[in-house]
This record gives C-alpha cells, structure tokens and sequence, in this order.
C-alpha cells in the first residue's frame, strides 16, 4: 500500500483536527509528563488499532517533541547523527538535517547514540550527541550553529538531555572526570558560562524551575547532590545532599515541591558498607608504597562488588585518594526518593527535605505526580502509588500483562496513566490512589522513547517507527 492511499483510509480520523498544543521538550513544557487541557485520548491502540499514522523511523532512543505542526526527533544512520522533522497531521517526514559523528563514545547496550531528547525554543531545535556536541537547527532544517563537546569519560555513556530557558541550551555533562553544566547562548552557540561539577557519571536531565524572586534556575541531579544554579551565571544556588551514585531519573516539580528518585544497584536499604578512609586504606594496602591503590592490593572486603573500571575513574589501573572517596561514599549511600522544598540557599538538606521513601523504586523512569498522587514504576512491572504531600504508600502491585523492564517514563492525561515497557507493552491506568489496570497494548518493537501527548493524540516511538495514535472522531 502507498503512502497515499494509507493517509487517504485516515482521512475520517485526519479531519478536523487542530494541533493547539506543544510538547517542546522531554515530559512536555514543564518537564511534569502532564497535558491538564488534552482529552479524550484512546486507551487501546496498537498497530492495527486507532492508528492515526506510522511513519518508519532509523535507530535511535529520543522521545518525540512537537512544535505547532511540526515533530523533531533524533536517530542515526551509519556515521550520521539525524535530525528529522515530521509533519504534524500525517507523519510524513519534512526534513532530515545530518552531521558526521566525530569519534565513538563507549556507552551501555541500553544507551544510545540518539538518546538524548531534542529541545525547542526561540524559533528553533536544539540537539545533543554525545559523539559529536551540540546543534542548533531552523524549523526548515538549516544548520544554525554547531558547538562540539567531548570525548567523554562516562562508564555508560552521556545521555542528559539538553533544557532551554531565557534565552540558553543548557546540558549537564557528568562523567568520571571533568565534569560540567555548560549554558550556551541560543542564538550563537557561544559558551555564556560553563561550571565544574564535583561529581561521577550520571545521566539525569535537569528541570527548569522559575521562582517568584531571583533567577530561574537549573536544577540537576548529580552523584550524592542535588544542586540548582542561576540560568544567568552557573552560579550554585542550594543543594541537597543524600542522593545515590548514578541518578537516570529527572526531577519533577509540583507548586513549590520537587521530587526526584534515585537508584543505583547496591544502595539499597540493608546494603550499605562503611569503608575506611583513604589514609587509613593506603597505610594497610599499599605494598608498593606508590600512594594508589591496585585492585590486588586491596583486601577481599574491600573491593567492588562491580567492575574495577566503575571506580578507577581516570582509567589508569589504579585508586586515587578522589576516586577511593567516591567509591567510599558510593557504597555507604542510598537509593531513595525526595520531597524537597524549594528555595533557600546553600545546603538545604536539613531544612528543606519534607520526606524520604526507599522501597520499589525505578531504577530510570522518572515520577509521575497526577492529582497529589506520585506514581513509580520498577523494573519487573511493579507499580507504587504514594500520598504526594507525606510520602504514604497508597498501593503497590505488579502490572498484570507487562512484568517487564521499564525505560520510558510515565505521563498523565483524561485521568488515565500510559507507561511503556521495553518489550513494547503500553500499560494504561486509571489514575487514582487505588490505581487499577484499563488495558495492556501490545506494539511490534520494543520501547525506550517516553511518549508526548498534546490535544486528543499520543505519540509513541518504538525502535522501528513513530506512531500517532487517536480516537475516531
């Protein structure tokens, strides 16, 4: 069948339509994963099912963003790294904009070269890779501005997506050594400011917060630290301390409160181990008195329950007094969920962290918080409700249909939840404490992609294809 004759079967679902709203960036304008003004969106769909249009897509894990009438994703083709733009009403591909990978970065199988979600602002769309730097198109697929960035020195690989906001693209760069959050000026490219981070890899996207007073700022999650910087100069605003080692999840806010989830293997409750400090370590271990430490210096208690290469940072075979740090406070630390209070300055852990909870949690769907109630999903299809005001388990379950993997996160529409699955089941729920199972759809490829939801459509994006999917009308 035709492209033509297929759009010319949707004609009935394809009339009337109008596209009022936009998703500019990952989890839509405010980064929540909620459309408050869509309705009436199909719970059951799938290939053959209120199918609107399909559209063939190359490799890659970004999720959708929409502007107006146009789509902008990201792939990659051999040694090209893809921009394409899609038209909003059929699918159809508008154009395709390409750079030329500079170099291979070494990433986790679940990593991508297309991970990174696009961002849109100014009449324009942002895009990162990792193997490459960051581009700025027009919405006709002309090149702007092109500013590289890296190698990288990331154990998984950098995966943060770019946010916008006054003006700026900004990109958390966390990696082993040498990590950064860098602001460039959106017309130009130009770095405005670029700020060191004492940290590891991490692979969470920042949130854009806008207070009453003061700048907006950047709020990015980091190894053990939560901190916000000033969109005007990267200056540090506050932090929070106690966060795990990797952070995948992005933070949320709701009014005045941001909740962010982090998990790492080995930080659970109960698997927590006090290490010696680095003086103390050197003085028992080191053999060859070099001042570092080698792996088979080290005592059986102490080594990693990982690789060697998670914790030798710099790759050289050997622990530093830095690297021995981090590794200490990894395996003291704990996975946990936050409600944080926004505001204040410096450290605000003591005062500003309204609660903590630790059990079932995603390891990279970011939270979903829909009517005062906070929604995770766990590897193996477990589903958690909690009271988004105090913490309080409401229900926990598995999803029946879906005991899968979850990579995409959640998002809330015409009070029902769709949380996609790796092997390509998309769970809807009714959102409500007792949260219950609407459907379970099947898809024919497996899903990373969070999906976007704007007026009455769903947009979904499996390894092979972007789908548009609606209720007849």
């Amino acid at each position: 069948m035709t492209r033509r004759s297929a759009l010319s079967l949707l004609s009935p679902l394809l009339a009337g339509r109008a596209f009022a709203g936009d998703w500019p960036q990952l989890r839509g304008p405010d980064g929540s994963g909620l459309c408050p003004s869509c309705s009436h969106l199909p719970t059951e769909f799938g290939p053959g099912k209120n199918v609107l249009w399909k559209t063939d897509l190359p490799p890659g894990k970004s999720s959708p963003v929409l502007v107006g009438d146009r789509i902008f994703l990201t792939a990659s083709d051999g040694e090209e790294l893809v921009t394409l733009c899609l038209d909003r009403p059929t699918g159809a591909v508008r154009w395709r904009s390409s750079v030329r990978a500079a170099r291979h970065e070494p990433m986790n199988d679940l990593n991508d070269r297309a991970a990174p979600t696009a961002v849109v602002g100014d009449d324009r769309v942002f895009v990162f890779f990792s193997e490459l730097g960051l581009v700025a198109y027009d919405f006709d697929g002309k090149e702007l501005w092109q500013t590289p960035l890296g190698p990288f020195n990331s154990q998984h690989g950098v995966v943060a997506s770019p946010v916008y906001a006054d003006g700026r693209v900004v990109l958390v760069c966390d990696q082993d050594t040498d990590a950064y959050i860098i602001a460039l000026d959106a017309e130009t490219g130009e770095v405005a400011w670029k700020v060191p981070r004492n940290v590891i890899n991490g692979y969470a996207t920042p949130i854009i917060h806008r207070p009453e007073s003061g700048p907006t700022q950047v709020i990015a999650p980091g190894s053990y630290q939560l901190t916000a910087y000033s969109i005007v100069d990267g200056e540090p605003i506050w932090f929070v301390r106690g966060l795990t080692c990797q952070p995948k999840s992005a933070p949320v806010i709701v009014g005045d409160t941001l909740y962010f989830n982090g998990w790492t293997s080995g930080n659970d409750p109960g698997q927590q181990v006090e290490l010696p400090e680095f003086p103390e370590v050197v003085a028992k271990a080191d053999a060859d008195h070099n001042g570092k430490l080698s792996q088979p210096e080290l005592p059986k208690p102490w080594q990693p329950t990982g690789s060697w290469r998670a914790i030798d940072l710099d790759r050289d075979g050997f622990l530093n007094e830095r690297e021995w740090t981090f590794f200490r406070t990894r395996r003291a630390a704990r996975n946990g969920l936050l409600a944080v209070k926004l505001g204040g300055s410096g450290d605000v852990t003591e005062t500003n962290v309204l609660w903590r909870f630790e059990k079932g949690l995603p390891d990279v769907p970011t939270p979903l918080v829909y009517d005062d109630v906070l929604y995770l999903f766990k590897n193996g299809g477990i589903a958690t409700s909690l009271d988004a005001r105090t913490g309080k388990v409401l229900k926990q379950g598995r999803l029946t249909g879906a005991l899968d993997n979850y990579y995409a996160s959640p998002v809330g529409v015409d009070g029902k939840i769709y949380v996609a699955s790796e092997q390509g089941k998309v769970v809807v729920l009714r959102a409500a404490a007792q949260w219950e199972i609407l459907a379970v759809n099947e898809m024919d490829a497996p899903i990373y992609a969070t999906p976007a939801i704007t007026d009455d459509i769903i947009y979904l994006r499996t390894q092979k294809a972007l789908y548009a999917f609606a209720q007849p009308k």
